[in-house]
């Protein structure tokens, strides 16, 4: 928890789960905050309070309906990750469409109850919206260093990913597939997570506070300069939070360290967001003994709490070009050829997946179709299964100055 918080009432008792809204007398996009989906990272339903009390201060034009949520109550009001399980590792097709059905136990589980509840709150939200959709989870980690991005890579995610002058990371929704990220996104919506620092950190809510602001902003909703910067800074980005620390412009996870139960895992003390780690060195120890990075590259969200089952993840750097490739295939739709290579074919009727046999298509077969906007989903029978991630039609235009 944030320092002080723990005598803080207002963190004692659950909060409301709408936080409240803002807007909604024009057209324009719906943006959803969503904060505290774990319940030991408190900083970004604060952040998402005080960035509704300030658009309502400004008395400042203002596009669309921005709406801040919260996530796990329950857990927020003990400064615990979940009290049973993950509540962001919940959220794969068959759960929502039992609890959406009403079918199977009655909130057999604390994070059962928080689910349904948060799934009726985005379901009520969207069935209001009208124009396009932003989703904005903020977290926070328990390791100090750099706060960083995380998305699907397509093209307009990217756009609001970049918008945030912090570090992106790409992959990790193949490694954690039933986060409430990959859910929205598989919808259509643009989706953003947005790691604010570390968990105890005095700046972790100015710096999610900058993060609402960046978005709210690309998305058109306000100007910029209508929306002062979080404590008299220049422009409240998330770069100048980070108070100009290095860090990779946009990185992709090459390794997920998955604790297993009675592991007993320990992550070796002092690592943060971003440091650089050799091949070979030791990274945490476990009832197998030493555990060692796999690879050189850099290491990203170490554990440093109770709860989780992530112990570490492995990063790489993605140069430019390949980011400039990756932009120029897909606007000229070059994967409508993909059927046509060896060793690729659709997967029934869905034109958005494919099914790759490697044994045939074996030249760097992962790294072509994240070129081209694809996710790996899993693999069967020796076959790789990759879905294209996709967006609604939507268009997001700046708020200009009424004439």
């Amino acid at each position: 928890m944030l320092r002080g918080m723990a005598d803080n009432p207002r963190w004692i008792q659950p909060g409301p789960r709408l936080l409240g809204s803002h807007g909604g007398d024009t057209a324009g996009p719906l943006v959803i905050g969503i904060g505290g989906i774990h319940g030991n990272e408190p900083a970004g339903v604060r952040a998402l309070q005080q960035a509704l009390e300030a658009l309502r201060c400004s008395n400042a034009p203002f596009r669309g309906r921005f709406v801040g949520l919260a996530g796990n109550r329950a857990a927020l009001a003990r400064g615990r990750r979940y009290i049973h399980e993950d509540l962001n590792r919940l959220w794969f097709p068959e759960r929502i469409q039992r609890l959406r059905d009403g079918h199977g136990s009655v909130d057999a589980t604390s994070e059962e109850a928080e689910q349904r509840e948060l799934l009726a709150a985005l379901d009520t939200q969207l069935a209001q919206r009208n124009g396009p959709v932003v989703c904005l989870d903020l977290h926070t980690t328990s390791a100090a260093g750099s706060p960083f991005v995380v998305i699907g890579d397509t093209l307009l995610n990217r756009r609001f990913a970049f918008g945030l002058r912090a570090p992106v990371v790409l992959g990790l929704e193949e490694r954690l597939e039933s986060t409430i990220l990959n859910y929205l996104g598989e919808r259509g919506y643009v989706a953003v997570g947005f790691e604010g620092g570390q968990h105890d950190s005095p700046s972790a809510v100015t710096i999610h506070m900058a993060a609402i602001r960046s978005v709210l902003a690309t998305a058109g909703c306000i100007r910029a300069k209508d929306f002062p910067a979080p404590h008299g800074g220049r422009d409240g980005s998330a770069a100048e939070a980070t108070e100009g620390r290095a860090a990779p412009v946009v990185v992709e996870i090459r390794d997920h360290h998955v604790i297993r139960e009675g592991d007993d895992f320990v992550m070796e003390p002092g690592f943060t967001n971003f440091q650089p780690v050799e091949r070979g060195q030791l990274l945490a120890r476990d009832r197998g003994g030493p555990v060692l990075a796999r690879e050189s590259g850099q290491i990203l969200m170490p554990l440093y709490q109770g709860q989780g089952r992530d112990g570490f993840f492995l990063v790489r750097r993605v140069r430019p070009f390949w980011l400039r490739v990756a932009e120029r295939l897909r606007r000229l739709r070059f994967e409508r050829f993909l059927p046509v290579l060896p060793g690729v074919r659709r997967y029934a009727d869905h034109p958005a997946t494919l099914v790759v046999d490697p044994r045939i298509a074996r030249w760097f077969v992962v790294e072509l179709f994240h070129l081209l906007g694809f996710r790996k989903r899993r693999s069967r029978e020796g076959k790789l299964i990759v879905s294209r991630r996709w967006h609604e039609p939507c268009v997001f235009e700046k708020l200009e100055p009424e004439a």
